[in-house]
């Protein structure tokens, strides 16, 4: 069971359906669960099965090149027959639950599908498309759960800042996946442009952030309760910035300013 919850990234999944919930409270102003963002969030725990076990499955060869013994396929402790289950069913529950709240979110959940289904073969192989790709798809839970409340706009500029700040986070990542990278033949962004420039990129892309994370819910109004909230967030974004070789740290500051910036959307709109 612990192997199962591995592969599909079980507290990933919980990220997700929050990050769904407070798309809606966002887009609401109110703290509620309606019908339809309860369905959204179920949906988006599906497509989150289906996004992480795939990365797994294409990864496998790259992941043992890596030494990756926490990763179930990897390491032989699950079959790829179970991963492919596991796609199925996340398949299933992911489109069917969008199809339940609005013709919109079934249209999202079907270019999730599909930008996921392209990541790891076609697109990580082309670095720099790669990791928009999946900066676009890991912020869409907000925009997801603005739509399935019926106020799309609301949850452009916290897709647009989750979606920055997970791009500074993925060319970290690939900063500390180059060797298995390379035995897959990926031409990632500090394999392609050297590994120096990746982390000037990845540092620059998290400084922009802070002002950006600033300027933009202040155009939009947010409430006084957003800022000192996004002032820790940022405080860890630019310590990740600043951490030099330390990638593991980075990563991990980063993992955790998301949460806190999503805490610090829902904030500025309930105020």
């Amino acid at each position: 069971m612990s192997d199962l919850l591995r592969l599909v990234r079980a507290h990933n999944l919980v990220v997700a359906a929050a990050g769904i919930l407070a798309g809606g409270w966002i887009a609401l102003g109110r703290l509620a669960v309606p019908a339809p963002l309860v369905w959204a969030a179920l949906s988006g725990v599906g497509l989150g099965t289906v996004g992480n076990v795939l990365n797994d499955i294409w990864d496998e060869p790259g992941d043992r090149a890596n030494a990756r013994g926490d990763r179930p396929l990897a390491s032989g402790r699950l079959r790829r027959g179970t991963a492919d289950l596991l796609v199925f069913w996340g398949t299933l529950v992911g489109v069917t639950s969008a199809a339940l709240v609005n013709g919109t979110v079934f249209a999202l959940a079907l270019v999730c599908l599909v930008l996921m289904a392209a990541y790891s073969p076609v697109l990580k192989r082309r670095g720099l498309p790669g990791n928009l790709t999946v900066a676009a798809v890991a912020g869409f839970p907000l925009v997801y759960g603005a739509l399935a409340v019926g106020r799309g706009t609301a949850g452009l500029i916290p897709w647009v800042l989750a979606a920055w700040l997970h791009f500074g986070r993925e060319l970290l990542k690939d900063l500390s996946d180059v060797p298995g990278d390379r035995a897959l033949s990926r031409r990632t962004v500090p394999i392609a442009w050297g590994e120096a420039p990746a982390r000037r990129m990845a540092r620059a892309v998290l400084l922009v952030f802070v002002p950006v994370s600033l300027i933009l819910p202040a155009l939009a109004h947010y409430g006084v309760w957003y800022f000192p909230a996004t002032a820790v967030a940022d405080g860890l974004v630019v310590a990740a910035a600043l951490a030099g070789d330390r990638l593991d740290q980075s990563i991990r500051r980063l993992k955790l300013a998301m949460p806190v910036g999503v805490v610090a959307l829902v904030l500025g709109r309930l105020a």
